[in-house]
């Protein structure tokens, strides 16, 4: 068995009770204290996440925008330098071969941040994908260079602006500052107004060396605002209450951004001839067999990814992501089915175990924070 990836913060885990497991081949931290008790910190308070697993690759060059154009979904001539924008990489079949977020740092150059048991495929099927020279663009694998923290929660501003001069409040949401200076840091981050909990929250890209000392130093200063580490589990359950996709389960090779609900990133009308476009504009303009809904259940019991799901003894679909919420304290999952019984309040069943037990159809997000 080959050995699990690290990443630089990974010799601080174990000062704050870390439990780690393979995670994509990665030795990350699943809990601290308890995935309740996490979830809860960020949803009140505030919770530092370790992201540095996640993959950076640069994309550079004049013909950087009409590269970009043609192998994502969303229509990256709207970018300016420090806007962020969500999209996805498809198939020509319109499955997905990843959603990722592309930082626009300035002209003809940009970062794409990727799901971390992608990152060489992705990188593969960029470089695949290049037919230009390399005076005309450069796709490079940033990923060892940089640590990546996620600081979420509504206290998280205040936390993070105790480090900093830059004024953080003036970065408004998928924007960012590539240049924030942070006190005893030697190199600049690019802190993002962006995250994967449904709460107001940055995101922090810095030089690997700075990790282990900017990680502690924003325990300490969080700490009496209640800011606590997060493990992988939390994460898990706060993306899913926000109604946020993870890739291999709303997302996948099988499961087009249009089925997964993500139309808002696909722009089928960009001039540009992208990927899957094809079957892409057609999906939308014809609407699509699959959708993927919200369910809460009736009867005791938790959906789990994988699950079948059934309309009167008829298999329509399965789970891809279930839990008990935390902050609802009902059992609810995402699940991808037959549009025909999509409409909210159809009742349904879920096949859990040996059981076929009630769900209902209900609103998603799950959750939505005050403004």
């Amino acid at each position: 068995m080959s050995e699990l990836k690290q990443t630089p913060i990974f010799s601080e885990y174990e000062k704050y009770g870390a439990k780690t497991i393979d995670f994509g081949g990665w030795d990350l931290p699943v809990q601290f204290t308890g995935i309740k008790q996490e979830h809860e910190a960020t949803r009140t308070k505030a919770g530092l996440f370790d992201v540095s697993h996640m993959g950076e690759i640069a994309v550079k060059g004049p013909k950087s925008l009409e590269f970009l154009q043609h192998v994502v979904t969303n229509d990256v001539s709207k970018l300016v330098p420090n806007r962020a924008q969500y999209t996805i990489m498809c198939y020509e079949n319109g499955g997905t071969v990843d959603d990722l977020i592309i930082y626009m740092l300035a002209e003809d150059d940009y970062l794409l941040v990727v799901n971390a048991a992608n990152t060489e495929k992705d990188f593969e099927w960029l470089l695949q994908h290049n037919t230009y020279s390399e005076e005309a663009l450069t796709i490079t694998n940033v990923s060892a260079d940089y640590v990546q923290f996620a600081l979420q929660g509504p206290n998280s501003e205040e936390i993070l602006q105790q480090l900093t001069e830059t004024n953080l409040s003036e970065i408004k949401f998928f924007r960012f500052d590539a240049n924030v200076s942070f006190e005893n840091s030697e190199h600049t981050a690019i802190v993002s107004r962006t995250g994967y909990t449904g709460e107001d929250g940055f995101e922090i890209y810095i030089d690997k060396s700075e990790g282990p000392a900017l990680w502690n130093r924003l325990l300490e200063i969080g700490k009496d605002k209640g800011l606590e580490p997060i493990g992988l589990g939390a994460r898990d359950t706060l993306r899913f209450e926000a109604g946020l996709a993870l890739y291999g389960q709303e997302l996948s090779k099988g499961i087009s951004p249009i089925e997964a609900g993500l139309s808002f990133a696909v722009k089928v009308n960009k001039e540009a001839d992208f990927i899957g476009k094809t079957v892409l504009k057609e999906q939308v303009e014809s609407g699509t067999a699959r959708k993927l809904v919200g369910i809460e259940m009736i009867d005791k019991g938790i959906p789990r990814h994988g699950y079948t799901v059934l309309k009167e003894d008829d298999e329509i679909g399965f789970v891809t992501s279930g839990t008990q919420s935390p902050t609802l304290n009902k059992n609810i999952g995402l699940a991808l089915i037959d549009t025909r019984f999509t409409d909210e309040g159809t009742e349904l069943e879920v096949q859990v175990r040996k059981r076929k037990l009630k769900a209902v159809i209900v609103k998603t997000p799950f959750y939505k924070r005050d403004k």
